[in-house]
Parts: C-alpha cells; structure tokens; sequence
C-alpha cells in the first residue's frame, strides 16, 4: 500500500462500505458516511484555527461518538489525539496537559471545571471544545466551544495534504506504577502490530484493494464491543481493529454489566474486548442474574478477549457456563509493542509461567541484551522487534532504556519477566516493576493475586510489597468480599494460599477492603494500593 496513514485507510474505508454502521453508543448510531462525515468538517474546523500537522489534541471524555469522530479529526489533518484519564485529580490532569503540550482539547461539559482549575498552568493550551452531556457546567468562563457547532462550520471537502506513514498515534500509558507516558507510534508500524494489518486473525494485508474487498464481504457482519474506556489504548487499538475492518463498534458511556448483558442480544455482538477480571466477573454476575430472572440468550457472541490483565480461573468457568461456546482468550501485549500473542493456558499453574502463542516478533533478552538461551532456565525481559514505536514524548531517558537497537534493529524491551524453553515456548512470569522481592525472592503478584481469587469469598485482589526491615518486602495483599460488608478470615486465606503457591509468596498481612484500587480501564493501582497497605501495615 502507498499509505499506512489512519485518516486515508480510514477515508478509503468509509467510501467502500458508506452505509455500514460504524459506531453504536448508548443508543445512538453513526454510519461510515456520516463519521467521515462529520470528522471531516470538524478536522477543517480544527484546522480554520490553527491546528494542524503535529499538534496534540485531548480527549477528555467519556466513550462516545464524539470520541471516535475526534480521534480520526486529528488523524485528518495529521495532528496527534491524546487520551485523557478523566479520574485525574487536578495535579494530574496539569502533569498530562503540560506533558503533552496539548493545543486543544475535546471534552464533555462535566469536565468544564477541572479544566478551569489547571489552564493556567498550560499556556499552550489555547482551544476548548465541549460534548454536551446534561450537565450544565459552565462553559462559558473557560470559552469552550460547543462540538456540534464546531462540526457545523467545518467544510465538507476532504482537502487536506501532507499526511504521511511517519504522522504519530500518541497512546498515555495508565500510569499503574508511575506517572503516564506517551508512548509514540507511527502509523505505519501501528497498522502493522496494534491493528493487526487489517486482519488481526489472519495474515497481515498490504494491499488496499484487498483490505477493501475484505470490509465489503464480512464488515457489516461482525459486531464488536469494547467494555473499556477509549482512555484506555486497548480500546483504542480495537476500536481501529474494527473501523479498518468495516465493522460495527458498539460501546457504553460508562461500564454497566447488565446493560452489556442487554446488549449483547439486541446488537448480536460477536466478540468482547475487556481488561481482566475488573470488568468479566462483573459481566458474569449479569449473566447469572439474568439467567435466574428470564433467561440467557448470548449465542452470538463467538470470542471474549482480555487485553492488560488475564482471566482468573473461577471467573473462566462462571462465563463458560453461560458462554458455553465461546472461547476466552488472554490477549498478550502492551502500549509499547501492541499485540504480541495470545494464550495463558492453565492459570492454575501461574507459578510455573503462563504460556502466550507469540508472534515471530517476540523474543527474550538478558540484562546484557542477548537472546535467552531457550532450556536455559535463565530470566530475561520479553522484546519485539520489528514494527516498534519511537520512543515516548519528550522523554529520551526512558525512551532509550526501553526502544533500543540491537545488530541494527529496533527492539521495544517490555517490563515482563519470561524463561524460554527448550523448545522455544516463552513463558510469563509477571511484571518485573512490581515483582516483590522477599528475602532474596522474586514474588510475582499476578500469581499471588490469582491465589486469592480462587477462593470463593475472594471478590477481588491486589497485592503488593511494603517495606520489611528483615526481609526487604513483605508481601501484603487487599482484598474484597464477594459480598458487600461480608467478614474475610484472614487465617483461611493464608492457607488456602498455601495450598496453592510457595509458603514465601503467601501474603503476611491480608486486608480487607470495599474495593480495591482500579482505574477505569480496570487495570489495578499499584500506587495508591501499596500507599494504603503500608499505612494499615503501620496501624497494625
């Protein structure tokens, strides 16, 4: 193909299949035509005020429409969307709003007064654009513009130029362990692995006319959801899965489980994007209380994926029982090297790693940034090479400790610790910035956490290190009942933990908790998480 750039496959999508409907939110509905459409004129009203190729636009919203149509209005005129957590608490929100440079941002009313207390403190910060939403926060003092006027004095002609492979696709990592990063992508490489070259499931296709005939012949016959947020770059990845696809997208405004349990029967949804057990144990309680009330009719869907975080064990089996023939699958990647494989196979023996299906374009390197001799038993860092990003924005430190070229390529060198086997099968171990490390130990807190939800009083879990004297760490865990306001034995737990992984890895103290600590992408907060179990440690 001549172009990888989103805006032109895009562009080319909506003008072979124009009356497919794109994007389905809480009700409201938008075709191929009318999204290019309305992203046209609002990208040449973006561009009446000085916005244009390079700059960076925030997206402070909820999922929506609007969501969608300002991502690829920036696409239009080369500029970059920059996704906005819009849990951010002021200091936050003034870290991202100046991290980023932003130029513009598009936000629902709601959002009218955070961004009235941290402008100040964003001097290049110069066009404010409003959702309507009910809320009636006041606009007016911060100047924002109203979308749908925006959109109504943009011009209709696609007349833009200059776009090109290089134009960048800018996803903010959630921060889980520290503050966000923009993790930059050409579009070309993102095509390539976080799009799947237009078929994630088959073979990579480099061929418009190809990618064409794919959306006319199955686009409008598969119907995706993304539970997660759009400030989450999974959602975004798979929300451009599907619009390059020709498919239909169906999202909420904010997560429901029983309305996704609703939905997924009246949209005939085939397949479900979500991050862990945040947001499938919810939806398999849905589907229990549905299935108790007036029954269960989710035949359509064909496959439940998790990007960020992987499925436990008891809330496979609780889906399983009234997804009988789906098939769950834990999708293995991240913000800096898109989709690498898929997998997990038995959870129940995370101790001994957790097998993906990689691509060719996942290896294992060692601190000397070597190949991981496979039967060596030895730890190393997984790796892609190939299609990888440019670094992060205006962060060259970090960016060459984790995109570093090797024998002339370019690796993105993740956080995950990994052995390779003898005959070449990589397997996961956990995430090495939150590894705890007791007494010498490497404790893996996916496997601890997984421990904790097999236990059938266990709603939820988190589990981190807080510091020890004598051993380094010590391995705490926050725990949430199944049922509100339900009483957790904490001795139980222990040795149900016990029973399942090494004495060193069960946790020292477990607190019980309403709720753990989760952002909106339902990926946990280890930050807030280990502030709160050092300060309950020192009360006890």
């Amino acid at each position: 193909m001549k172009s990888y750039q989103i805006a032109d496959l895009f562009e080319a999508i909506a003008d072979a299949v124009p009356d497919n409907e794109a994007v389905v939110c809480d009700g409201a509905r938008i075709t191929y035509r009318e999204l290019d459409r309305r992203a046209t004129r609002l990208a040449n009203f973006l561009r009446s005020r000085g916005i244009g190729k390079g700059d960076h636009i925030g997206t402070y919203m909820y999922n929506s429409i609007e969501y969608v149509t300002t991502m690829i209005a920036a696409f239009k005129v080369s500029a970059v969307p920059i996704n906005i957590n819009y849990r951010y608490v002021d200091d936050e929100l003034a870290y991202l709003f100046g991290n980023a440079d932003l130029k513009a941002v598009v936000h629902h009313r709601e959002f009218a007064e955070p961004i009235a207390r941290v402008r100040d403190r964003c001097p290049d910060l110069g066009l404010l654009i409003f959702v309507e939403d009910g809320s009636e926060r006041d606009v007016d003092s911060i100047a924002s513009i109203d979308f749908e006027q925006a959109v109504s004095q943009g011009a209709e002609e696609r007349n833009f130029s200059g776009r090109s492979n290089d134009d960048l696709f800018i996803i903010y990592t959630g921060g889980t362990t520290g503050m966000p990063k923009g993790v930059m992508w050409p579009h070309k490489a993102a095509y390539f692995a976080c799009f799947g070259g237009g078929d994630p499931i088959g073979e990579d296709i480099d061929d418009l006319e190809a990618l064409l005939e794919k959306a006319r012949t199955s686009g409008a016959g598969l119907t995706m959801m993304v539970a997660a947020p759009l400030i989450h770059g999974a959602a975004q990845l798979a929300t451009f899965i599907s619009l390059l696809a020709g498919n239909r997208m169906v999202y909420q405004k904010r997560f429901d489980p029983d309305a996704i349990v609703r939905l997924i029967d009246d949209e005939k949804i085939v397949s479900i994007s979500l991050v862990g057990d945040a947001m499938a144990r919810p939806i398999a309680d849905a589907l229990e209380r549905k299935a108790a009330s007036e029954g269960v009719d989710c035949s359509s869907v064909f496959v439940i994926g998790s990007a960020g975080a992987i499925f436990s064990e008891p809330v496979k089996d609780k889906l399983k029982k009234y997804l009988p023939n789906c098939m769950m699958l834990d999708n293995y990647g991240s913000t800096e090297t898109g989709f690498q494989g898929r997998g997990g196979g038995d959870h129940k023996s995370f101790g001994q790693g957790l097998t993906f299906e990689m691509n060719e374009r996942t290896t294992v390197l060692d601190d000397d940034l070597k190949v991981v001799e496979p039967g060596s038993g030895a730890f190393g860092k997984v790796a892609l090479r190939g299609h990888v990003p440019v670094g992060y924005y205006g962060d060259p430190v970090k960016s060459a400790e984790t995109f570093v070229e090797i024998d002339g390529e370019r690796y993105s060198i993740t956080g995950d610790i990994a052995t390779v086997d003898a005959d070449g099968t990589i397997k996961i171990f956990g995430r090495g910035s939150v590894c705890i490390n007791t007494g010498g130990e490497k404790v893996f807190i996916e496997e601890v956490e997984n421990a904790l939800k097999s236990h059938a009083a266990v709603y939820d879990a988190v589990v981190v290190g807080v510091d020890d004297t004598q051993w380094g760490q010590r391995v705490v865990a926050l725990v949430s009942p199944h049922e509100a306001g339900a009483e957790l034995d904490e001795a139980e737990l222990r040795e149900h933990c016990r029973s399942k992984i090494a004495g060193y890895k069960v946790p020292k103290e477990i607190y019980p908790v309403e709720q753990v600590f989760r952002g909106p992408n339902g990926k946990a907060d280890y930050k807030l998480s280990t502030k709160l179990a050092t300060e309950l440690s020192s009360a006890r």
